[in-house]
Parts: structure tokens; sequence; C-alpha cells
């Protein structure tokens, strides 16, 4: 049997804005709802106490059954390899919800063989449920020095991927970095701490087409801090940011989409390309669009930022025009 897509080919999901929700806590998944997230996850990880792990799971196949996802990505953060409670994670949420669950995010990620254990285990469920195999994707964390020195790796691992996660709280405890505020810089170092970590993230996911996605900023009672935080990663490339607090998520969706200007300058290079290139335009490789010179990179560009625009939900505001004859 073929499992559908490979790694850039998974379904195109908007991860602007991720909310985690705890799985143990129905006012939350209940709530959750309603938001304008992109994406939610509902964690049966580190938001679960030991105690709760069994009924959360419950609760989890209970709301992804129930409730009204409609417009979002849905995705199960299991628990990690490490711990006994991730076999049963994955049969019993996929068993319960498979068919309303679009991918399970998999915590502190290590190496290839984690991720291909998941997608077997998946696999083997699917199967035993009667489910589309392959349909369900997996969104791998990197959260420790060892995931990141695997990067390359464990983005390559399986056909169900479809992002990297940067986890920022456990990375900082895994190489003994001198802070205890997540997302902040540690004092002393006169640079940007994150840039090499969120950069080898960011290149290997692109390097096997998949989104990358930073991790979340836990003060959430600073607005300023997160723009700031998210920014950066925005700036790099990062598709999304996980987000804790609703307040994040209007930042997020925001701060994750092209500006209207960018966003219309990128469709008007598209239109201006395609013109150009054509035998009504002269069949040019290469073309000026005001003062500017455009090629088959400026279009590569464009397509970015215009797929991300379109993802977003912009309008163009401006046309091309062909020059007349």
């Amino acid at each position: 049997m073929t499992v559908p897509g490979s790694p850039g080919q998974r379904p195109s999901r908007s991860r602007r804005s991720v909310l985690a929700v705890p799985g143990s806590n129905p006012r939350f998944l209940e709530k959750a709802q309603g938001l304008p997230a992109d994406a939610v996850f509902l964690d049966l990880e580190d938001a679960v106490a030991p105690l709760a792990k069994e009924r959360a799971r419950d609760a989890v196949v209970e709301a992804l059954n129930e409730g009204d996802w409609s417009g979002r990505t849905r995705v199960v953060r299991v628990n990690d390899w490490t711990t006994p409670w991730t076999y049963r994670d994955v049969i019993t949420v996929v068993e319960g919800a498979g068919a309303r669950l679009d991918a399970l995010l998999l915590p502190k990620t290590q190496n290839a063989e984690q991720v291909k254990a998941l997608d077997l285990l998946l696999t083997q469920v699917e199967r035993t449920a009667g489910l589309e195999v392959g349909r369900i994707g997996i969104e791998a964390q990197i959260e420790d020095a060892g995931g990141l020195v695997n990067a390359d790796t464990i983005a390559a691992a399986s056909p169900r991927l479809e992002s990297l996660v940067f986890g920022p709280a456990d990375f900082m405890a895994s190489i003994n970095m001198k802070s205890l505020v997540v997302g902040e810089q540690p004092p002393g170092y006169p640079a940007d701490a994150y840039h090499y970590i969120l950069m080898r993230i960011l290149m290997a996911a692109r390097a096997h087409g998949l989104q990358a996605i930073d991790g979340p900023y836990l003060q959430i009672r600073n607005p300023d801090g997160f723009r700031e935080v998210a920014g950066r990663s925005a700036a790099l490339g990062f598709d999304g940011k996980w987000v804790l607090h609703p307040d994040q998520i209007a930042a997020a969706n925001a701060i994750y989409s092209p500006s209207q200007e960018d966003y219309d300058h990128a469709e008007l290079i598209l239109d201006a390309y395609d013109y150009w290139t054509s035998a009504a335009g002269g069949a040019r490789g290469a073309a000026m669009l005001g003062e500017e010179m455009i090629d088959e990179a400026s279009r590569k560009m464009a397509l970015v930022l215009a797929g991300k625009g379109r993802a977003a939900g912009l309008a163009r505001t401006s046309a091309f025009t062909p020059p007349s004859p």
C-alpha cells in the first residue's frame, strides 16, 4: 500500500499560530474551539500530570469527535518514547478519533529511529482501524542537543513529516543555558543565543520540504516581548509559533503573515514575470518592473511570499497592467 505524500508533498496547512491546549482540562478544550488559531495541539505530555495521563487520552478523543475544530489543523502531542505512555497514547487517540486528526506531535525527538517507530505504529493502528494509511502526519519537536545534531536525518525520516518544532525550555536545560526565562536572551551573551539553533532547524526543515515552527514564549503578560521574539524567527523564515494564551494568537497571525504591501508586490512580480516570459511579452528571461529587475529567482521568492499571503486570507489590491503594444 502506498503511503500518500512524501517530504515536501504533504497537505499544505497554515501554522502561523499553534495553540497549546492541555488535554486534561475540559474548560480549555472547549474554549480553544472558538479561538482564531491556525492550529491547535491537544497536549498529553508536559501539560498533563502523570496521574491524569490516562483520562486525558479519553478527554482528547471526546474533544476531537464532539468538538467543532473546523478550519484548524488538529494535532495531538503524545508523550516521548522514553516514557511508558507513548504507545497507548497513539493507539487510544488514533483508534478513537483518527478520522478527526491531522497529525501527531512527537516531543523530545532525538533521532530518525524515533520518528520511524511512530510512523510504523501509526501505520499498524490505521490499518487495524480501517483508516487511510499515511493520512495522519507527524511533527517532530527538537528539544535537546542530540535532536539538533540529528535534525537533518530526523527531517528525512518519514514521508508523514510535516514540520520541525523548536522546544526552547527543554533545549535550554539540555545545553545548560544560563537563563530561566524561556525565549529571552541569556545574560552576558552579546548576540542572539538562539540564532544558530533556529537556523539549524530551519535549514533541515527547508531541505526536506517541511515547515519550521518556533516554540512558545512563556511570559504571556508581556506582549512586546512576544512580538520581539516571534519577529526574530519570522524574519528568518519560520512559518509560525506556539501560543500559550489567547492574547498571543492575533500577534502570531500578523507576524507570520506578509504585509499587504509585500503581498501585493509579490503577486505583481508573478504576473509581470508571466507576461514578460510569454510570447506576447517577448519571451524574456529577465525584465524590469518599475526600477526593479525581475527574473526566475525573483519569481521563486515571490511564490513563497504570495503563498503565505493567500494562506493568510489576504486579497490583492493592485494588478499588473501589460504595456501598450
